[in-house]
């Protein structure tokens, strides 16, 4: 989510909840990963504004990412993420640490032969809480929302030769949180220091090249908050906020021959269009490395769908 709250969430690279591949039965893919992300104009409801109180407003994010194949058809993911904030002018402090657990069941449904290519359906579902008590309500620079989630994907993966394009939607329920005050302002004045925090949903599109060496791939991205109010003129945003997204992205992985265990992945994207957010610039690169611990010999390297 490149929102106005942290400019980042989850970044999509190989083997993630939101693609196309699995991973092998008692294949574990592992690796660190870095983000940047940052912003200068933001939108203000529907409004595109610069705020020169705090110039660029950034994120850097370090996390640990994972993908175990449980079986050839399922696979359980997670993200741990350490994120620190910033902004280049004004008096708002940096802030930094553990933001929230990621775990994610991905489970290939179906898989059918059509025409030249082939058809892959796959059904997810995944859960995030936070790891540390971090304040939610100090944005633009909280490191996150505070709020428990689950969501539920529905993904279709095509794939003919080497030419592939996959779309997917998610609904995100999200709980409410608490604030470290007793009292706030949205539409209304609530004496309470309990959040309503709304549901999410988010529709991804990516289409590009893979084979079993190289995945290249451009990527679009719509969420939506089903619910919220628009910052107001000249103030701060709030954890409820309606807070809409449409980027735009492109990401890279590939497969060392000398080492086919080891891949490389680097992307970037760009919020092109938002509601009370970020017009954040995002790249990212990390390293991942396969270990096999099948008792049989046999390569590590990723299922591309191929069975």
């Amino acid at each position: 989510m490149a929102c106005i709250a942290c400019g980042i969430g989850l970044t999509s690279v190989a083997q993630t909840d939101i693609d196309g591949i699995m991973m092998e039965k008692n294949a574990f893919c592992v690796g660190p990963m870095y983000t940047h992300s940052s912003w200068r104009d933001y939108w203000e409801g529907t409004l595109k504004r610069e705020n020169l109180n705090l110039g660029r407003v950034s994120t850097q994010m370090y996390s640990v990412m994972g993908n175990y194949g449980i079986t050839r058809k399922l696979n359980l993911l997670f993200n741990v993420p350490y994120v620190r904030t910033r902004a280049s002018e004004g008096t708002l402090h940096p802030m930094d640490g553990l933001q929230d657990l990621s775990l994610f069941l991905k489970y290939k449904a179906l898989q059918h032969k059509m025409g030249d290519g082939r058809l892959t359906v796959f059904a997810i579902g995944g859960v995030s809480a936070p790891l540390t008590d971090y304040p939610a309500d100090f944005l633009p620079l909280s490191i996150g929302m505070q709020s428990k989630t689950a969501s539920v994907r529905a993904m279709v993966d095509y794939q003919q030769g080497n030419l592939f394009a996959t779309a997917s939607g998610t609904y995100t329920f999200r709980d409410d949180i608490e604030i470290d005050r007793t009292s706030y302002y949205t539409t209304e004045m609530h004496y309470t220091n309990k959040v309503k925090m709304y549901d999410m949903t988010n529709v991804n599109v990516r289409a590009g090249f893979r084979n079993q060496r190289l995945i290249a791939e451009a990527i679009f991205s719509q969420s939506n908050s089903l619910g919220g109010f628009d910052i107001t003129r000249n103030n701060m945003p709030f954890p409820s906020n309606k807070m809409n997204t449409t980027s735009v992205g492109v990401n890279v992985k590939y497969v060392l021959p000398p080492l086919p265990q080891l891949s490389i992945v680097a992307g970037g994207s760009q919020v092109i269009a938002g509601r009370n957010v970020g017009m954040a610039t995002t790249v990212y690169g990390s390293l991942f490395y396969v270990f096999d611990f099948s008792r049989k010999t046999k390569s590590v390297e990723p299922s591309n769908n191929t069975n």
